[in-house]
């Protein structure tokens, strides 16, 4: 089976988690959980990192370390994996979901202001499959209303926006690094900031709020997100060749756009020329024109030992948001019909590319 996405683990991995093990900081305190914060920020351009257990978490102690809670709003596209709004749930806010651009399948800017009200205090932007959203707009709304922004970029570590890097961009950045993430540290997430005043908050939240200078002393509540430090040395090996993983990243959605270009019924995935796309998935729209229907593709693929994935269902269709039920988010609806992620793991080989447009090819024939 040719995988959607699997981990890339090489031999520096080892050697640092080798010498974490040995050195007896397994757990989150240690040298490389420090590295690793303060070089993915910088990686990233921003000031400050607070490592976290996972992406969702991250996202969860921002809106809380932003002081958003019940009786806020928070704006949202719908489509996006459900974590994005799980995060804001948690805190008792309200998630309120914006269409997406048909473009970039990214939230739609010109959508945002109709769904603000006097309770909306933040704008989390996600930027799907590793495409950057259109964050010059999203700011200078957020700006003229006194709105926060999140950049939820768990799936877009190194990708930028008109050369500035996505997560160096809004009050606050949110990353995963699940295995079949850019990076990864198996689970894990990072909040960066630019405001140290953001960051303590995150940072004694992440820690139960424990109080800095009275050891098992506090004064409300906080959380368990902490992250260790072998988690941290796989992170740490896997940041040094994260241009190379990148550079691997493209040059396969490269051989992809060749094989693909010509085949009707199919949308190639977006590259605005204000972004660079990581192509964290290789992701295609299957239109109607198309001989078969996406699921049809999927099954016919997967027969071929090729796995795939659907996009993500918008999260107002689901029942865990029922309330959100009868809204329509005709954009969003769409592409989570038509998308499907091809194969888009670092370790692809050229054959497995070229077996898989096989694959999709034989629909057609």
């Amino acid at each position: 089976m040719i995988p959607v996405a699997e981990p890339w683990i090489g031999e520096k991995e080892l050697q640092y988690v080798t010498d974490c093990v040995k050195s007896g900081w397994i757990s989150s305190l240690g040298d490389y959980v420090i590295a690793f914060e303060e070089r993915f920020a910088r990686y990233c351009g921003m000031e400050y990192g607070i490592s976290c257990a996972n992406g969702t978490v991250a996202l969860h102690l921002a809106l809380v370390a932003l002081g958003i809670g019940g009786g806020d709003e928070v704006i949202c596209p719908t489509l996006t994996f459900i974590a994005t709004a799980n995060a804001i749930s948690y805190t008792g806010a309200k998630p309120v979901f914006v269409d997406s651009e048909p473009y970039t399948w990214n939230i739609d800017p010109e959508r945002i202001e109709e769904k603000m009200t006097k309770n909306t205090k933040a704008i989390i932007p996600v930027h799907l499959y590793g495409h950057p959203c259109d964050m010059d707009r999203i700011l200078e709304i957020a700006r003229a209303n006194g709105l926060y922004v999140i950049e939820d970029a768990a799936e877009a570590h190194g990708a930028k926006y008109k050369g500035k890097m996505v997560g160096s961009m809004g009050d606050i950045a949110c990353f995963s690094f699940y295995g079949n993430k850019i990076i990864t540290t198996g689970e894990g997430g990072m909040l960066l900031t630019n405001d140290e005043d953001i960051f303590e908050r995150a940072k004694l939240l992440r820690d139960h709020a424990m109080s800095t200078t009275k050891r098992y002393w506090h004064e409300f509540i906080g959380f368990n997100y902490r992250f260790t430090n072998v988690q941290a040395a796989i992170g740490l090996a896997q940041l040094e060749r994260i241009d190379e993983i990148i550079k691997i990243k493209r040059k396969n959605a490269k051989l992809y756009n060749s094989l693909l270009k010509d085949v009707e019924g199919l949308t190639l995935p977006p590259e605005m020329d204000w972004a660079e796309n990581v192509f964290w998935m290789y992701s295609v729209l299957i239109e109607d024109d198309f001989p078969v229907v996406r699921d049809e593709l999927a099954d016919s693929l997967r027969e071929r030992g090729i796995d795939t994935r659907p996009f993500f269902c918008p999260i107002h269709v689901q029942p865990a948001y029922s309330e959100y039920n009868s809204e329509r988010f005709p954009v969003a609806e769409e592409l989570a019909r038509k998308g499907i992620n091809l194969p888009s793991g670092t370790t692809l080989m050229r054959e497995d590319i070229q077996n898989v447009v096989s694959g999709i090819l034989s629909c057609i024939s």
